[in-house]
Formats: structure tokens, sequence, C-alpha cells
């Protein structure tokens, strides 16, 4: 009965796979063929032999059994293993209602033959009958239809001396029944299986054969098993995996797939004996080759293929599948000393970052900030598999595409172009070859190179890509960096056109820098500190945003508190505008709080002289400063002789432009400036922006004009000349001592007057007739300034002799 109850489609499809294995031993001839006009099996006989097969494998004596199959070429003995395979998919147990569905659409079927059979006997449906129902029309009328309404002799209903009964109706199917046939069967089978290898495994294909039996007791995980027969199975996978050593985990056998499907049922026992199983599959590895590499890629790659694909998948039993594994590792007295349990450790966290950013994703897709940071977590748990890291990093490419970043879109190309070579160790170098493109691209020197199926057309394509994406986003100097990559490549193939095409889009490039020398923009950068349990896993983080050219604080403030706004409520985001620094504890839970400040590009003295154009000064850079003002009073703003100023470097975790828009801070470092110190900061910014409006080619004569009264011709009290009547006025007049500080603003202020002299002088040839008033204004203002400055900036003779650190006496109340 239970052999009945599947689909027509089932049907042939199993005549079909069991047809093509024919007899063990001799194959069916043509004649056969022709003589029955059809293959010699059918639904009904298939089934019927299958079980006959499972009865004599179920019955026969294990030594009979062994002998049999020792005897059994290689090639008749696979034969054997693919029907057992059959014998597990059509016994498979299809569940209550797909059982009970099955029976009715049987019953259905037999009603349906009925009526055809009827039609046809009475003529109705063929074409002779329309006709003459066509010609009769309307006539037939009564006698037609009484001669319809009698009783036909070919029904079997009717007969003399009344009606006859009906036959019996089948019995209704029994699910029960169903599967217990089908877990006996199941265990059977995995009897004569265990046979099977024990008979073979001293012979010389028995390797091969216990790779056959793996791939049919995976195939049989995959099927629908009872609780007791999965632990029977992975008893028997566990058995295998100590026969077949390294080679049980190739991708063809897909169990580290298979393993972690179990662990994530719902079932606490079949949970645990999967995690024993893979767990033992672990183990073997590591004490083959002391390492277990190919097992943490096949484990990472099988993850990825399942996140999500099933509803009856679940994230919450496999994490505590894992952390079983994780227990076993950590209580293996034998394997305690080596590195193994921290490798099974290091390998579970990966897997639950993984699990946790893959779900998380779904949640986060309205946040594109939050929503490529968890790409990028996971493609860097790809780490030992490249080809999907590489998927993950195009996919990132796509999405920054998607909202106009370019630049990032070119970064994670570049990434994927610097995987690709650190696996074909292009150039002799790996990934070190686009070191000059980003300092981040070593990130891919630690890829696994056990497994990958990369190539140089595939280096080639993304490094074309990734020059597409930084032309776009104007970096023309990372594209030449890039093609300095793809050119050899293209020399050593001879490909002239594609030289040709290179050297075009170079020579546009540098036409380009040219072009728009000192007009280029770059990015924005502002720091972004959340706080409050509402974040999550944000509060208390603090990130270097990179926003697009030009854009200004308000701008940051109303984009991240629209959106945050939107998703906890506007009452509840509060926007903290300045920079002090900020206490958790004195914030209400209750709320999130945001705080967003404007951070400049920051460089070391020495870092200055090696970047000198304004690109340089905007890439590959990774640590940022903003300042903020104070006075020993607590007030932020106060007199020059009191005003110090507390400067915050940042320092992110990879230099920008990155993969994402977003990098953590990792560092902070404050310098707190005395108020002299702030004094030389501030000249010496006046001098640097003198410098750069003068030696501007072409001159801009309003720029020039603009600086030069900013400096000379200002109305405020804190103007130059205030900051040299506070700090240098006591030096001269001697009431307090020299330091290597007042010494330093000194010079400072002779370098600042030269400068404006410069200036001045450049600017009278650059203006016209009707501005000459204005330049003899601002010759006099500076003739009073220099005036003014002289007796401050003096060098007495005894200055040098009396200089001293003064950062050690206290000659003044703030120092740094």
């Amino acid at each position: 009965m239970f052999l009945t109850q599947y689909s027509f489609t089932e049907s042939h499809q199993l005549d079909g796979e069991l047809s093509q294995f024919g007899n063990l031993y001799s194959m069916p001839s043509p004649d056969d063929f022709k003589q029955n006009g059809r293959p010699p099996f059918n639904s009904e006989t298939s089934r019927n032999l299958l079980m006959c097969l499972v009865w004599v494998l179920k019955w026969t004596e294990r030594s009979a059994l062994s002998a049999c199959v020792a005897e059994l070429p290689a090639q008749r003995l696979h034969v054997l293993l693919a029907l057992v395979d059959l014998c597990f998919k059509c016994q498979e147990y299809k569940g209550r209602k797909e059982i009970l569905k099955c029976a009715q659409q049987n019953v259905r079927k037999t009603t349906d033959i009925k009526a055809k059979l009827e039609d046809v006997i009475l003529g109705q449906g063929s074409a002779r009958n329309d006709f003459i129902m066509r010609r009769k029309g309307a006539q037939c009328g009564r006698g037609a239809c009484g001669a319809r309404g009698g009783r036909e002799r070919w029904r079997k209903e009717w007969a003399r001396g009344g009606a006859r009964s009906r036959p019996p109706p089948p019995p209704p199917p029994q699910p029960a029944l169903a599967a217990a046939l089908a877990a006996e069967l199941a265990l059977a089978l995995l009897h004569a299986l265990e046979a099977i290898v024990q008979s073979v495994s001293g012979l010389e294909w028995g390797q091969s054969a216990c790779s056959a039996a793996l791939c049919v007791v995976l195939r049989a995980l995959q099927r629908n098993q009872s609780a007791a027969v999965l632990q029977h199975m992975f008893a028997s996978v566990r058995a295998l995996i100590a026969k077949l050593g390294w080679s049980c985990c190739g991708e063809e056998s897909g169990i580290c797939r298979v393993l972690l499907r179990h662990c994530a049922a719902l079932t606490a026992a079949t949970r645990a004996h999967a995690s024993a199983t893979l767990y033992a599959l672990m183990r073997q590895h590591y004490q083959l080759g002391n390492n277990f590499s190919r097992v943490k890629m096949q484990v990472t790659m099988s993850l990825s293929s399942l996140v999500g694909t099933s509803a009856t998948f679940s994230e919450e039993a496999l994490r505590r599948a894992l952390k079983t594994v994780l227990v076993y590792a950590e209580r293996d007295l034998e394997l305690q000393d080596t590195s193994f349990p921290e490798q099974v450790k290091d390998l579970v966290f990966n897997l639950h970052m993984i699990l946790s950013d893959t779900v998380k994703m779904k949640e986060f897709q309205q946040d594109p900030e939050m929503l490529l940071d968890l790409m990028h977590r996971i493609a860097r748990g790809y780490q030992h598999s490249p080809d999907l890291r590489l998927t993950w990093l195009n996919n990132m490419a796509q999405k920054h595409m998607e909202r106009s970043n370019h630049l990032e879109a070119g970064m994670c190309l570049v990434h994927g172009a610097a995987l690709a070579a650190e696996q074909l160790g292009a150039g002799g170098r790996g990934a070190a070859l686009l070191q000059r493109v980003t300092h981040n691209a070593l990130d891919e020197s630690c890829a696994d190179a056990l497994h990958h199926h990369l190539t140089h057309q595939e280096l080639q394509a993304l490094l074309e890509h990734a020059a597409s994406e930084l032309m776009t986003a104007g970096m023309y100097e990372a594209v030449n960096e890039v093609y300095k990559v793809l050119i050899p490549i293209a020399e050593e193939q001879r490909d002239y056109k594609k030289l040709a095409n290179i050297h075009g889009k170079l020579s546009e490039a540098f036409g380009r820098v040219e072009q728009l020398h000192g007009k280029r923009v770059f990015g924005s950068y502002f720091r972004v500190a959340f706080y409050g349990g509402r974040f999550g896993d944000l509060a208390g983080e603090e990130f270097v945003y990179k926003e697009h050219a030009l854009t200004k604080l308000p701008e940051i403030f109303s984009r991240l508190e629209n959106f945050y706004g939107s998703r906890f409520g506007g009452e509840n985001v509060v926007i903290i505008k300045d920079s002090n620094i900020v206490d958790p504890a004195s914030l209400d839970p209750d709320k999130a709080y945001i705080q967003i400040t404007y951070v400049e590009p920051y460089f070391e003295p020495h870092e200055l002289r090696r970047r000198i154009t304004h690109y340089e000064r905007n890439y590959n850079i990774k640590r940022f400063m903003y300042a903020t003002p104070f006075t020993a009073g607590g007030r932020a703003h106060g007199e020059l002789a009191e005003q110090c100023k507390r400067k915050t470097v940042l320092t992110t975790a990879h230099h920008f432009p990155y993969v994402k828009t977003r990098i953590q801070v990792v560092q902070r470092t404050q310098i707190i400036l005395s108020p002299i110190e702030v004094a030389i900061e501030d000249i010496q910014k006046k001098i640097g922006e003198l410098a750069a409006a003068t030696c501007q080619e072409p001159a801009d004569p309003k720029m020039l004009q603009m600086v030069v009264q900013g400096c000379i011709g200002t109305t405020v009290n804190q103007g130059p000349l205030e900051l040299a009547q506070v700090f240098l006025a006591p030096v001269a007049e001697g009431k307090q001592p020299p330091t290597r500080l007042t010494n330093k603003l000194r010079l400072a202020f002779k370098d600042f007057s030269k400068k404006c002299h410069d200036a001045l002088r450049k600017n009278k040839n650059l203006i016209g007739s009707d501005q000459r008033e204005y330049q003899r204004e601002l010759e006099r203002n500076f003739q009073r300034f220099t005036e003014r400055l002289a007796p401050l900036v003096h060098h007495t003779p005894g200055h040098v002799a009396q200089l001293s650190n003064g950062l050690g006496k206290n000659d003044y109340k703030y120092q740094a």
C-alpha cells in the first residue's frame, strides 16, 4: 500500500533512474525492447524490485553478503551502491499531509479514467457525434434523450434482477505504518552499507567505494528521516570519516553543508549528533595535517550557502550547535596542549559573526553605512575563501555605485584585484603590487591560497573596472598607479590594442590633473560618536565619516537626525553640536545621542614635506584632527592671555579612501596648547595663507587682497598685532625672560611681516588704476603695523643668552 502512494511524475522519474542499471550481471538485449515496445520496468515493478533488494540485503547472512560484495568488480560495486541510494530515495517518508494528498489524487485519477471510458463508449466528445448532433439539431429531442437515459448493457452497475453491489472502497492510508516502514528500510540499508564498507576496505578500490558509500549516506541525510535513523546515520558518517581522512571533505561530498544543515535542526538529539560529527571531522583533519584549513574553508562556504535559504533553518539552533563544538574542543584532553582548541574557537567566532551579520542585513537595508559595515564584516569572515570574499567585495562595489560613491566602489575592486594578485602570486609580490594604489591592499596578503578559481583574466578585468571607477571619481593619480600594474601584464601578452587604450586613458587622466590644478576638491570628513542604548552595537562607538566634497556640517546634521529620527522617533534623538568630551553617565538612557564634529586630515611636519600636492594630502590618510577652545575657568573663549586649545587627533583602523565610507576610530591623542602656542599656530596659519595666495599661478587678485586685508587691515582687537602686544611686549620690556616659545613667536612675526610685504608688492603689479588708492591704504596700514611691531621683535644682544626651555619654568600659567 505504501509503495503506491507516490505521484505519477515521481514514478516515471524512478523508472528512468532504475532502467539505467539493468541487471547486476547482464544488460538487457535490444530485442527485449523491440518485442515489448517499452522499457522492461514500469512503476509498480520498479518499486517491487527495489523492495526485493532491500529484503535480500536485510535477511542475507552477513558473511554471505560480505563474500558476494568482495567478488564484485569495482564498476558493479558502484552500481550496487547507486541502487542502495535509489532505495533510500524511493522509500523516503513524505509526511502525513503528503501521503493523504497522494491518496486523494489516486482516487480522483481512478474516477477520471472511468468517466473518460463512459464517454468513449457513448460516443461523447468524438467528431462523429458532434457532426450528427449538428445535423439533427433540436429534433433529436426526447427520443434521443430517452435512449440516453436507458440502461446500457455495458454498465456493470445494472443487471437482471436489480443493481449489483459496488466493490468495497480501498482502505484508507496509514501514515504511521508508512513512517515505520521507511525507518525500517533505512536501518536495513544502513546495516547493508556497513557490511559493504567493511568487506571492501582492504581491496584496491576500497577508498573509492567508501567515498561512494559516504555520498549515499549524505544524500540520505538530506531526505526526511526519523530522529532514530538520523542517529545511526551520523554514527555511520563518523565511521566513514575515520576511514577516509582527507578525502571526505572535498567539495563533491558536501559533507560540511549537510552537517551544518542538521546543526540548525530544532530537535536537540539531531543537533547533538550533527555537532559531534562536525567536531569529529575537524579533529580528524587536524590530526592528519596539523591544521584544518580545508575544513575551515568548506564550513565557511557551506554556511554562506545555507543562511537565509530555508524557513526551517534556525540561526539560534545553529548557534547552540557551534557552542557544543566549542565545548568539545575545550574538553578534549588529548589535544589540550595543541593549537587545535584555539583554531576551533577562531572558526566558531568567525561563523558566529557571519551568521549575525547576514541576519542583520535584512534589518538594516535602509541604513547604508550599517549595511556596508555588515557586508564588510561578512567579506572579512570569508578571508579563507577567496571566491566568496571576492563575491562580497563585488556586492559592496555595486552598492557604492548605486549611491554614486565611485571612489569607494573603485576601492572594492582594487581590493578584489589585490586578492586575485595574492592568489596568483602576480609579479612575485602578490597584494603588495597594489600598495601604491591604497595602503589597505595589504589586508589581502593573508588570504588562504588552498583553494581558488581566480585567473589572470579576472585580475585584468578587476583592474580595468577599478581604473574606470577611479577615473569617474576624479582620482587621476590613482588611475596611473592602477595602470602601472596592468601595463606589464598587457606587455607580456603582447596585447597592443589594450596598451594603446591604456595610454590613451593615462593621457586623459594627466590632462585633467593639469587642467584642474588648484581647483580640485575632495571629500569632507566628520567625526560621529553614538551614545545611548538605543543604538545597540553602535553605542559608545566613534567613527570618521567621509562625505561628498563640499558637504557642510548642517547637511550631515540633518541627514543623520532625519534618519535616526524616523527609526527611534524624532523626540528621542538628540544631536550634540559641540566637540566637548561627553560623559555617557550624565545622558538620558532612553534617548539616542549623536555627536558630530568636523575634522581635517592631520600630518606631522615630516609628512607634509612628502605630501606636497592637494591630492597627496587627501589620499591614503588615517589621522584626523579637531580643535576645542577652552580656558582655565571653564569657558570656551576668553582673553588672548588665557585662551587655550585642545587638539584631538583621531586614528582610524584603515586609510581613507576605503571600501566603506565610515571607519572606526581606534586611537585618540590629545594635545593641549598653551595660549602662546595657540598664538604661534595662528600666525603660522596666516603665513601659509599669504604664501599660497602670493605664489598662486595664475594669480588671483581678489583672493590676494582678501588675505592681505585679513592680516594687516584687520579692525578686530585680536589681530596679529594684538598677539604681539600680549606675548612679546613683556619680554621686550624686560618684565619676563625670553623663552623658546617667545623666540619662536618673534621669528614667526618676522616671517609674517616679510610675507605681507611680498603680497603687497605683487598686488601692486596686479591692480588697475581704479584700485591705486586701495593699494596706498594697504601700504599705510602695513607701515603702521611694522612700526609698532619692530620694538617687539627687535633682537637684543643678550636675547640668545637668556633663552631657556620655558616649559620647565612657570613663566606662563598655561603650558602644554
